[in-house]
C-alpha cells in the first residue's frame, strides 16, 4: 500500500503560516497590535475550518523534522539501548555513554522539536473551539490534538522526567520565562486525562487521502502502553483488549512491516509519515526543509553510509539465534534486522532469506569472508527502493515510514500486563505465542518475565522501545552500565552518575528560565 502524499504536503504548506503567526503574537504596543491583512495574527488566522485544519497538520509536522524522527531522535533511543554500540564519541553516542550534557545539541533539537509540537497542540485546543465549523470535523480535529500533546509529553517525560506542563499557548501565560518543571506524576496524569479524551473524539479511520492522521485505537494503544510504563498493569490489560478484538492483524510476512511498499497497513497503529520529495534541507519543519527519513544512514552497515554509524553487540545476534524454527532455521526476524556474516538461509513467506545488504550484497563480498562485525538491516528497504546505499539520493531520500506502534508490539505488551498480574496463563501464551507463530517458532507452553522481554528484543529491535523498556524495568545500570563493552566504540560507561539515565536538561532551556527554585537540572549532571 502506498502512502497518500497530500498529508504530507499538506504539513508543508502550513509550516510557514505557523512560523509567521508565531512572530506576530508577541508585541504588546497597541500600534503594533494593529491587524495588517497581509499578516497572519490569531485575529485573522482561526476563523475557518480550513484554518482548523491547516493548524492540525502543523502540529504533526515537529515529528518529520530532521531534529526529531526524521533523524535525531534515534540518538536519543536506539542508540542508548544494549544493543547498538555506536562509532566514535560525538554529539550522536554521547547519551549512549551517559555523557549528553546539558550543551550537547541531540537532547536540546529533540526537547525544542517536541514542545514545538505540544505548542501547535495546545494552540489547536485553545482556539479551534471558537470557530464555526461543522461539529464531526472540530472533534476530530481536537482529538489529533489531544493525542500529539499526549505523545509528545509521553517522550518529554522518559527523557527528561522533570519537564515543564504546558497546556495553553504561551500568549496566556504571564510569566512564560518562570515556568516551574512538574511533578512528573502530575505529567502521567495529563498524558491519561489527553488520550483519554483522544480516544472518544478521534475517528476510527480517515479517507484515504488522510491516511497517516491519528485514529481512536491509536490513542487507545499509547493509552495501553502510558499504563505500562507507570506498572498499572490491570489498566494496560484493559486498553490492549480492545486493540485484540479484530481490528489489527499481524502482517503474514514479518519484512513487510518495514518497507515503503506496506505502510500503513493492517498492523499499524500509528507511523511516521516520511516522504522523499526532493528536498534536502536540514533542519526545522519548514517548508523547504525534505520530508522523507535520514535515520537509515545511522543504522547503514560500514560503507553503505557517510555517517559515523554503529555495530551490533554480538549478544543480541546470539539471542536471535539461540532458538530455531519449528523447521530448523534461523529465526527470519534475524535477517530483516541485522546484516551479518553468516552463509545460512531460511525459508520464510515463499522467499529464501539471506543475510544481505543494499544491492542484494552477501557480508564476504561487502567486507571478507572472516569479517565478525555485525550490523542494522531494519529499515533500509533495499528490495523494494533499490538504493545502493542508505543515502542514495540525498540527505532525505528515504520515504519509508517510521512505525511507532504496532500489533505485534501491543501484543507483547498485553501478555506483560497480564503476566505481571497473573502469571503465566493461557492469555498471556496466546499473545506471546501469536507473535512468534508468524515467524515460524514454536509455541511457549509456560513464560517467564524473560521470555517476555527477549521476544521484545527480537521482535521490535531497532523501533525505539529498547532503552525505554530498560528504563521501565529499572535496568539501565544493570545492563547498560555494568556492562561497559557495549558501548566500547563510543569510551564506554566511564561518564555514567546516578541520574543520567534520564537526559539533562538542555543549558539553553535554564538559562532563559528564571525560576531558579523550580526549575534545576536534572539530578546526575
Amino acid at each position: 500500500m502506498k502512502k497518500i502524499k497530500n498529508y504530507k504536503l499538506s504539513i508543508k504548506g502550513i509550516l510557514a503560516l505557523v512560523a509567521i503567526f508565531a512572530l506576530n503574537t508577541n508585541c504588546s504596543d497597541d500600534f503594533l497590535n494593529q491587524d495588517n491583512p497581509n499578516v497572519l495574527v490569531p485575529s485573522s488566522f482561526w476563523s475557518t475550518a480550513d484554518d482548523a485544519n491547516k493548524a492540525i497538520i502543523g502540529a504533526y509536522s515537529p515529528f518529520i523534522a530532521i531534529t526529531y524522527y526524521a533523524r535525531f531522535e534515534i540518538f536519543l533511543s536506539d542508540y542508548r539501548d544494549d544493543v547498538v554500540n555506536g562509532f566514535n564519541p560525538s554529539d550522536r553516542t554521547a547519551a549512549g555513554n551517559f555523557n549528553a550534557t546539558a550543551d550537547r545539541n541531540a537532547p536540546r533539537w529533540m526537547w525544542e522539536a517536541q514542545y514545538r509540537g505540544v505548542a501547535r497542540a495546545n494552540d489547536v485546543l485553545f482556539y479551534v473551539p471558537n470557530i464555526d465549523m461543522d461539529a464531526t470535523d472540530k472533534e476530530n480535529i481536537l482529538g489529533e490534538a489531544y493525542f500529539i500533546r499526549a505523545f509528545n509529553y509521553f517522550n518529554l517525560v522518559n527523557n527528561f522526567l522533570n519537564v515543564p506542563l504546558i497546556t495553553i499557548p504561551a500568549t496566556q501565560i504571564a510569566k512564560p520565562n518562570s515556568i516551574p518543571q512538574a511533578d512528573p506524576a502530575d505529567v502521567w496524569i495529563q498524558i491519561e486525562a489527553d488520550l483519554k479524551k483522544a480516544q472518544t473524539m478521534l475517528p476510527n479511520s480517515w479517507p484515504a487521502s488522510q491516511t497517516g492522521r491519528a485514529r481512536a485505537k491509536a490513542a487507545t494503544g499509547l493509552l495501553g502502553k502510558v499504563y505500562l510504563y507507570q506498572g498499572k498493569y490491570m489498566e494496560a490489560k484493559t486498553e490492549f483488549l480492545k486493540i485484540m478484538d479484530g481490528s489489527f492483524e499481524l502482517m503474514d510476512n514479518y519484512a513487510h512491516n518495514f518497507s515503503e511498499e506496506f505502510e500503513n497497513n493492517k498492523e499499524s497503529l500509528f507511523e511516521i509519515q516520511l516522504l522523499s520529495d526532493g528536498n534536502q534541507g536540514w533542519g526545522a519543519d519548514a517548508s523547504n526543509s525534505g520530508s522523507g527519513s535520514a535515520f537509515q544512514a545511522d543504522l547503514a552497515p560500514v560503507g553503505y553510509t557517510n555517517q559515523n554509524t554503529m555495530r551490533v553487540n554480538q549478544w543480541a545476534l546470539d539471542l536471535f539465534l539461540d532458538e530455531q524454527t519449528i523447521n530448523n532455521e534461523v529465526d527470519p526476524r534475524t535477517y530483516t534486522t541485522f546484516f551479518w556474516n553468516s552463509a545460512v538461509t531460511t525459508q520464510y513467506e515463499g522467499k529464501t532469506l539471506s543475510s544481505r545488504t543494499y544491492l542484494n550484497t552477501s557480508y564476504p563480498d561487502a567486507y571478507s569472508a572472516t569479517g565478525t562485525n555485525i550490523f542494522g538491516n531494519k529499515y533500509a528497504d533495499w528490495e523494494y527502493n533499490g538504493k545502493s546505499q542508505s543515502r542514495d539520493g540525498g540527505w532525505h531520500a528515504s520515504g519509508n515510514n517510521l512505525r511507532i506502534l504496532r500489533y505485534a508490539d501491543i501484543l507483547l505488551m498485553f501478555a506483560e500486563a497480564e503476566f505481571m498480574l497473573n502469571g503465566s496463563t493461557i492469555a498471556a501464551l496466546d499473545a506471546i505465542n501469536e507473535v512468534r507463530a508468524r515467524v515460524d517458532l514454536a509455541p511457549h507452553l509456560v513464560i517467564t518475565m524473560q521470555d517476555i522481554e527477549d521476544e521484545r528484543i527480537k521482535e521490535l529491535t531497532f523501533e525505539r522501545t529498547r532503552y525505554f523498556d530498560l528504563l521501565r524495568w529499572g535496568k539501565v545500570k544493570s545492563r547498560i552500565v555494568d556492562n561497559s563493552e557495549f558501548k566500547s566504540e563510543s569510551g564506554g560507561t566511564g561518564s555514567y552518575k546516578a541520574g543520567r539515565e534520564y537526559l539533562a536538561i538542555p543549558i539553553s532551556e535554564l538559562d532563559a528560565n528564571d525560576n531558579d527554585a523550580k526549575f534545576k537540572q536534572n539530578p546526575g549532571y
